[in-house]
């Protein structure tokens, strides 16, 4: 900070330039002159912005459009996507990112496994929200029981590690597919872990305890996790409103 701002002042502290000698007899006289300053732009470089993120979305579309167009052989796909990155000295994170956002816009569920997989092999991106989008494809497409496969392999690794929103994406699931049993046991996983669920996953705890014959602790339940105030939208505003009974 001193060196930038000393040499911002500089130019305006400089001493003025020598006085010029006036014809005549009078001998010299000074001249009062204000020294012209040129003021540089103000250049701000942004040094947290990843140089490989120019034409990462080229690259991309260029990946989505590559895997839309393969058939569903790991030989063939993993060929394809290896080929994608044979030329780029780092691995590109940032495009992979985007073309994984590109293919859940899309719905293309089979594409985000075969990706997602692939950079799983690559030991790239191991993420929570990869984690999650991965579940929520192999559930879109049909493969219950890959999800159950892998959500047990994230919880035996991370255990104490793993957020709230896999908790809640799990749950999302099994209520989906009617499973309150499964739903109950991923919630007895959260209470073990000291992971306090959302209200949409306290919703859903409290309807698989209903369904399995257990009403007697869904109210305890909500009562615990559901916050004892609301918001509404009323005549376009959003207000605060206390909740008439756990359910409200």
């Amino acid at each position: 900070m001193a060196s930038t701002f000393a040499l911002r002042l500089g130019p305006r502290l400089a001493a003025p330039p020598p006085a010029r000698a006036t014809s005549g007899g009078g001998g010299s006289r000074p001249t009062s002159r204000r020294a012209l300053v040129s003021k540089k732009p103000n250049k701000h470089h942004h040094l947290w912005i990843r140089k490989d993120s120019a034409g990462s979305g080229k690259k991309a579309l260029c990946l989505v459009n590559t895997v839309s167009k393969l058939p569903n052989e790991k030989e063939a796909v993993y060929g394809a996507l290896d080929r994608w990155t044979a030329f780029e000295p780092e691995f590109p994170i940032i495009a992979a990112a985007k073309a994984l956002a590109m293919l859940k816009k899309r719905r293309k569920w089979l594409q985000i496994i075969q990706v997602t997989k692939w950079l799983m092999s690559k030991g790239q991106m191991l993420t929570w929200t990869t984690y999650d989008t991965l579940l929520l494809a192999l559930f879109m497409d049909g493969r219950v029981d890959e999800v159950e496969s892998i959500w047990n392999t994230i919880i035996e690794t991370y255990t104490r590690s793993v957020p709230k929103k896999l908790f809640s994406r799990m749950i999302q699931i099994y209520n989906t597919r009617h499973l309150p049993d499964k739903v109950l046991e991923i919630y007895g996983d959260m209470e073990e872990l000291g992971v306090h669920p959302d209200e949409d996953t306290t919703r859903r705890i409290g309807r698989a305890f209903a369904a399995s014959g257990q009403e007697d602790k869904q109210k305890p339940v909500l009562e615990k996790y559901l916050k004892k105030w609301k918001y509404i939208h009323f005549n376009g505003e959003r207000v605060r409103v206390k909740r008439a009974g756990p359910l409200a």
